[in-house]
């Protein structure tokens, strides 16, 4: 019964992804629609391309088991891929940023989805200790090798932010967590609960023309990634507690040639 549901799974997904490549977004919303059905944890993320085609609401976040699995599978070649081939710097970017602002020195960092460990690798020698977590089980394993992290942990950010009882954090990280969330409230409000007076949060986000959002706080992008308003990801740092210190207009990363527009957020906890 299991291969029979894989198999239906496989052919079912196949074929709306099929289709939706060919621009046939009715039909293909109809074929993740029985993906969805075999498949109700979403570990191939149907729920963000019926959104990404405006076939389907816009969820609140990506599904967890899509995440995982999606960096699960590209863990080997992450680091080349994200960096060699998509042209990502973000933390690189923060790096620079941190250094131009004389905010070079912390005592507890936290990296929400540190994946391989691009985060933590930049801001190594700026931190007396770094905890590190992501989703994906083998983008931490590949962490752990690089000795880059104090504490590593797989587990998702709200849930670990939310049952953590260690001591707070005076820099929390988040440089590539936001293109998989739509409502920011859950995230800003359990970082809010993690930092010390005064700590930073540093995170990116994608953005889009305002025409895109269709009068949206979020929406999901042509490749299956939230983007976000710039005054949506202010007043929700606002309500958490945090004090937006600077908002950078940033090429986040390259999808097939496109440069994607986003923001590296820089606030302070008041």
């Amino acid at each position: 019964m299991a291969r029979t549901d894989d198999d239906a799974l496989a052919e079912a997904y196949n074929r709306a992804l099929a289709l939706e490549k060919s621009g046939d977004f009715d039909l293909a919303a109809a074929a993740y629609a029985e993906v969805l059905a075999l498949d109700p944890d979403d570990h191939g993320g149907a729920a963000v391309r019926l959104a990404s085609m405006k076939r389907g609401e816009i969820p609140v976040r990506a599904p967890e088991a899509y995440v995982a699995t999606l960096f699960d599978q590209h863990a080997d070649v992450f680091d080349k891929v994200l960096v060699e081939d998509l042209g990502y710097h973000v933390p690189l970017l923060l790096r620079q940023r941190l250094i131009e602002l004389g905010l070079t020195s912390f005592d507890r960092m936290l990296d929400l989805g540190c994946g391989t460990g691009l985060t933590g690798g930049a801001l190594e020698d700026m931190v007396d200790d770094a905890t590190g977590l992501d989703l994906a089980e083998n983008m931490v394993e590949i962490a752990h090798e690089k000795g880059l992290y104090d504490t590593l942990y797989v587990a998702d950010a709200v849930d670990y932010l939310e049952d953590n009882d260690d001591e707070p954090f005076d820099l929390i990280a988040a440089t590539d967590v936001l293109p998989y969330l739509g409502a920011l409230e859950p995230l800003f409000e359990a970082a809010a609960k993690n930092a010390t007076r005064g700590a930073l949060f540093c995170f990116s986000s994608e953005t889009l023309p305002d025409a895109d959002f269709e009068g949206r706080p979020y929406t999901v992008g042509r490749f299956q990634r939230f983007a976000h308003t710039e005054s949506y990801v202010r007043e929700a740092l606002t309500a958490a507690g945090f004090e937006t210190l600077e908002a950078g207009d940033i090429i986040v990363r390259h999808e097939q040639g496109l440069p994607i527009a986003g923001h590296l957020f820089i606030s302070r906890k008041s």
